[in-house]
């Protein structure tokens, strides 16, 4: 045999060796790559103990028709709930949140104090584009116990068809219909929202 025809011989069984090692198995990890484990769901317990929530409010009523059949999780508790019902036929208040937000930081904390007030209306922190545990370790470190949910999959704010930038906030009216706050884009007081909300 030739050394031309042998090297091309190694050559082509390392190709081969090489498209092997690397070709997809059944589970979708590579040949030279152990499977892994399905990742387990992480406990989030300790977080939501830390970050002791006030509760979702789970209203009597319905709620507005857009947010009706929308399930999101509520942060205080893990469980699913049904958007519409934590802000019932209103009078209530929505803000939308992430953890990368710096607006929003400050915000929460001004929407905390609100909530706190006599004769406040409900108010429902939605936490978007930012994992729930975060958003724990956000809130806790903030001190804001807003009944939060978490909307992972961002549907209350495409069915409100909330702007792109955050923080977003949005009242519910008495008797449902729910309109964007647009003065002023951040609430720096208390007595801000008062005024909005009525």
């Amino acid at each position: 045999m030739r050394p031309a025809t042998r090297w091309a011989l190694v050559v082509l069984v390392l190709v081969v060796a090489g498209v092997v090692a690397i070709w997809p198995r059944p589970d979708g990890s590579p040949q030279g790559e152990p499977a892994r484990a399905a990742r387990p769901s992480q406990d989030l317990g300790a977080s939501r103990d830390l970050a002791a929530l006030r509760p979702c409010p789970r209203a009597g009523t319905e709620g507005p028709q857009p947010l009706r059949g929308i399930v999101a999780t509520c942060l205080g508790d893990g469980a699913s709930i049904d958007a519409a019902t934590t802000v019932g036929g209103g009078p209530a208040l929505i803000n939308f949140w992430a953890t990368w937000c710096q607006p929003c930081q400050e915000e929460l904390r001004v929407l905390d104090g609100y909530s706190q007030q006599p004769g406040a209306v409900p108010v429902v922190a939605v936490q978007v584009q930012s994992g729930e545990s975060d958003g724990l370790e956000l809130l806790a470190r903030l001190g804001v116990h807003l009944p939060s949910l978490h909307d992972e999959q961002d549907a209350l704010r495409k069915v409100l068809k909330a702007p792109p930038t955050l923080p977003a906030s949005f009242v519910v009216k008495a008797g449902g219909p729910v309109i964007q706050v647009t003065s002023p884009l951040v609430f720096s007081s208390p007595e801000q929202v008062r005024e909005v909300v009525g």
